[in-house]
């Protein structure tokens, strides 16, 4: 698993734990991710699910990964079409997100993300 590359260890406990395990280079983005889903979505639950920091309210609605060349967002956004067309640059085929760490991050763009899938899964 590429993770791996990105992280000291395979299993954990909390966020915490998951972004002290992660490349000090991409930590900072994954805690401006972190801290961008609890503003913006107060009610939802850190929770780690599949070894990844994720959000859930009922069920898991955003899980998001430190890789050795991308942070993903997982699962794909499919109920809004214009949200959908603004990340095609990012989507892989099965419309999972890649977000490149040599290219500035859209953090505004994963902040809809994430609340575009509260409200279709969570």
């Amino acid at each position: 698993m590429i993770n791996k590359v990105v992280t000291r260890q395979s299993a954990f406990a909390n966020h915490d734990e998951y972004l002290a395990a992660a490349d000090p280079k991409v930590r900072p983005a994954l805690a401006k991710i972190r801290r961008m889903v609890k503003k913006r979505l107060p009610d939802a639950l850190e929770t780690i699910s599949y070894s990844l920091p994720a959000f859930k309210r009922r069920r898991v609605f955003f899980y998001f990964a430190a890789f050795k060349r991308h942070i993903g967002v997982y699962p794909p956004v499919t109920e809004d079409a214009d949200l959908i067309n603004a990340l095609t640059k990012y989507r892989n085929e099965k419309g999972n997100l890649a977000f490149p760490l040599d290219e500035p991050i859209p953090y505004e763009l994963i902040e809809q993300v994430a609340v575009a899938l509260a409200k279709q899964y969570g």
